[in-house]
């Protein structure tokens, strides 16, 4: 398989595109083609490692064999439930796939795990000798599931930059304790946009990618804009149907939707790459808070990013500029790279871009999507939990907000993808119950004995997990603390 980028550019193989992470020309690498994976191949497979392998293969410049002791590698004892995402009914319309079973307890875990392994496969063929240096922007989850799939994987350094006031108690203390001799942790004046903009900037600096380079590393990111996290998303979209098959909720070959709460696009994406490989979705349902870009460019086909930033209790998805959005626009614009490099230049000179109106009706018939407020938030994690004795966290409960509203108008069997555990999030989640104290532990210990739910081994050790990193910068300091790292 090779790569293309959404903004123009020679091909590149999987290898130059995991390495990469973004292309030279600023743009994301996309496949050149989407594979169709034959049903019978992954419909009545139960094991996970062995599916996404299959799943993963035709992407790779590797045999499926060697992905498949890959694949076992990063699916392994981490993950705390033998079916690494498994599946959790409701009703007989709804479930939910737990996507937050791995060590850092978020769905980052589920393609975090699994990107050190194509990293460092990808590294021995086009690395050249280099070392790879992988910044990561983060607004809570991918930073610390970074730092964990990452921490001492020979030939690789790891940099997380986070939102110094953006995140979680929990999130934040998950990140600062990381040990790790290749690790390193740096919290920024600004919120998650902003750091996201200053790495980019970061791999389109020549003269400080040359120095770089000097010090024996290469730039790499492990965020969703590099394709090799993105591809193990896709995985799991499949498990979910595969198990609805298996379990008679469905039959083999009817539609299905995914509702996901969604803020920088990469999970949703990955949803839109299985349909595009076949797999029978009927409807993507996007769930926003209140900084909900996304809702409005797909109602008006209008992205307006100009607009107040929130701080919500749903941190993760405080984002207003989305960066996967651009391998959308690329299919939306029939793979026209110039018209995705105008849209992109739009954006970052005026902040916003309108998409045609044949674009947006072609996005209409994919995707649908809708936005709720805090105390909905609230209302619905109270509400679910009294209902059906399940706990969800507030990005779950975004959307599970959202699909409420629209399951009203199509009854067509739903996974909603349950994002991190509700632990992560105690003091918000608590607040659903009753009103939070402002000690991350005690209200840690309240939920746990509210709701009978056991709090995860690994918050519990973080109240007495010594801080490693405390350092905190400007935005424009991030350069320097690139190269002071080295």
């Amino acid at each position: 398989m090779q790569y293309i980028s959404t903004r123009g550019g020679e091909p590149v193989s999987a290898a130059e595109a995991i390495v990469r992470g973004i292309s030279p020309s600023g743009g994301l690498f996309v496949p050149q083609e989407f594979p169709s994976v034959p049903m019978q191949n992954w419909v009545n497979q139960n094991n996970y490692p062995t599916l996404a392998a299959t799943i993963m293969q035709p992407y790779l410049d590797m045999p499926e064999e060697q992905l498949l002791e890959l694949t076992k590698s990063a699916y392994s004892n981490k993950f705390d439930d033998p079916n690494i995402a498994p599946i959790v009914k409701l009703d007989e319309k709804e479930c939910i796939m737990e996507l937050f079973h791995g060590p850092t307890l978020a769905f980052k875990d589920m393609a975090l795990q699994m990107l050190p392994y194509l990293m460092r496969h990808s590294l021995a063929e086009v690395g050249g000798g280099k070392q790879v240096y992988i910044l990561v922007a983060t607004s809570g989850d991918t930073g610390k599931a970074a730092l964990e799939g990452f921490c001492d994987v020979p030939g690789t350094a790891v940099h997380v930059f986070y939102p110094h006031e953006g995140v979680s108690r929990a999130q934040l203390l998950q990140m600062v304790t990381q040990q790790g001799k290749n690790v390193y942790v740096s919290g920024v004046h600004g919120n998650f946009d902003d750091a996201q903009t200053a790495v980019k900037c970061i791999f389109a600096n020549a003269s400080l990618n040359q120095q770089i380079n000097e010090a024996g590393f290469s730039l790499s990111s492990a965020n969703s804009i590099n394709f090799g996290r993105l591809l193990p998303q896709i995985a799991y979209y499949y498990s979910a149907y595969a198990k609805l098959v298996q379990d008679g909720s469905i039959k083999q070959g009817d539609k299905i939707n995914f509702c996901v709460p969604t803020g920088n696009f990469g999970n949703i994406l990955a949803g839109y790459y299985a349909l595009r490989m076949g797999l029978p979705i009927k409807k993507l349902i996007c769930a926003s808070n209140r900084n909900n870009v996304l809702t409005g460019f797909f109602q008006d086909g209008v992205y307006n990013a100009r607009r107040p930033f929130y701080k919500s209790m749903s941190c993760s998805i405080d984002i207003l500029v989305s960066s996967n959005l651009e391998r959308l626009l690329f299919e939306a614009a029939n793979r026209d790279a110039s018209q995705v490099s105008s849209w992109m230049q739009a954006l970052s000179g005026d902040g916003s871009y309108r998409i045609s109106d044949d674009a947006k009706k072609t996005l209409g018939n994919v995707f649908y999507a809708d936005w709720c407020d805090e105390q909905q938030t609230l209302d619905t994690i109270r509400k679910y939990f009294d209902k059906y004795g399940y706990l969800m966290d507030p990005h779950t409960a975004v959307a599970q907000t959202v699909f409420e509203r629209y399951r009203a108008q199509d009854d067509t069997p739903t996974v909603l993808l349950s994002t991190a555990h509700p632990f992560k999030f105690a003091s918000d989640v608590l607040g659903a119950f009753e009103k939070a104290q402002e000690d991350e532990f005690e209200n840690v210990a309240r939920l746990s004995k509210i709701t009978g739910v056991k709090i995860p081994d690994s918050i519990a050790a973080l109240e007495n997990s010594p801080v490693i990193h405390d350092f905190v910068c400007d935005l424009a300091d991030m350069p320097k603390r690139v190269l002071d790292v080295l």
